[in-house]
């Protein structure tokens, strides 16, 4: 009988490209997965692991068992979300990825609607982009995700995986007190597109987003700063060098020398969770997206 643990620790490793990136998923040493492969080793009277220069690669065996281990690990989910759902009890744990600005905004409430209405619900939170929640999902490291794309330009929701709207969210401009434009209560964007921005990180979707409308009203993007967290974007605003796109979800306070705008069009996200197909009966994903939508409530 193949033990489930250590098929988990196999597929981890294969997933993740080494035993310590899946130590790290799974949340225990190298040496505990070590010792599972091992074991696995024993099990099935296969080698599974060989050396390749300073890491590990998959033998064939293992990565005909890796096949099987995706399969029997989502008929394990499913069982369990089944169990839940016969059960109708909000219980377990459930990990939920969010992007910054929803932690801030969205997340506090949600956890305590969700703490007061189902104790027996234990959430863990992760602050994530979501190009980095979206394949943790998929993979089954996160049960949930808050993800957002713009009015312009979609996210795409990668083949199993469920999602429904949560809100619709407004975001401005913030522009340097000094700015010719900063008095103007609204801003055309396209009076904007040559001037010098601040952008979350390269890797991160609002970049990307940023990038994609300057460029499609005909101007190629000067981002002249990039700082992940909007309380410092704001702080490179007020020094007047650029200007940055501000979502009214989970605003900070902003400088007294920062002028915020609507602009036109207006700039409208739309925010999303998204949790895995075979997951879907499970009664704390429904729970936890009510919560979400009630939190969302005073941000429309």
């Amino acid at each position: 009988m193949l033990d489930l643990e250590r098929l988990r620790a196999l597929h981890s490793v294969a997933t993740y490209g080494s035993v310590s990136a899946a130590a790290d998923v799974l949340h225990v040493t190298t040496s505990a997965v070590s010792q599972q492969l091992a074991k696995l080793e024993r099990e099935t009277g296969q080698k599974l692991l060989e050396r390749n220069g300073r890491g590990v690669r998959l033998t064939d065996a293992a990565e005909l068992l890796v096949e099987h281990a995706e399969h029997i690990l989502s008929l394990v989910e499913r069982a369990q979300a089944d169990l839940e759902a016969h059960r109708g009890a909000v219980v377990g744990r459930l990990t939920l990825g969010a992007f910054a600005t929803a932690v801030r905004g969205l997340v506090p409430e949600t956890l305590g609607r969700l703490g007061k209405d189902h104790p027996d619900l234990r959430v863990q939170v992760r602050e994530l982009d979501p190009m980095q929640s979206m394949p943790l999902v998929a993979r089954g490291d996160l049960d949930m995700a808050v993800v957002q794309d713009w009015n312009n330009e979609p996210l795409p929701v990668p083949e199993g995986l469920q999602k429904a709207q949560i809100f619709d969210d407004v975001a401005d401009v913030a522009l340097p007190g000094d700015h010719p434009l900063a008095n103007r209560a609204t801003v055309a964007l396209q009076d904007l597109v040559a001037d010098p921005w601040i952008s979350s990180s390269a890797d991160s979707i609002c970049c990307d987003w940023l990038i994609h409308t300057l460029r499609s009203l005909g101007a190629e993007p000067n981002i002249a700063h990039m700082a992940y967290e909007i309380p410092s974007q704001l702080v490179l605003v007020g020094a007047g060098l650029g200007n940055a796109i501000l979502p009214r979800l989970g605003r900070v306070t902003v400088p007294c020398e920062v002028a915020i705008a609507e602009t036109r069009p207006q700039l409208t996200r739309h925010v999303y969770a998204v949790w895995r197909e075979e997951a879907a009966r499970r009664p704390a994903i429904r729970a936890a997206l009510t919560a979400l939508r009630a939190a969302a409530v005073p941000a429309r």
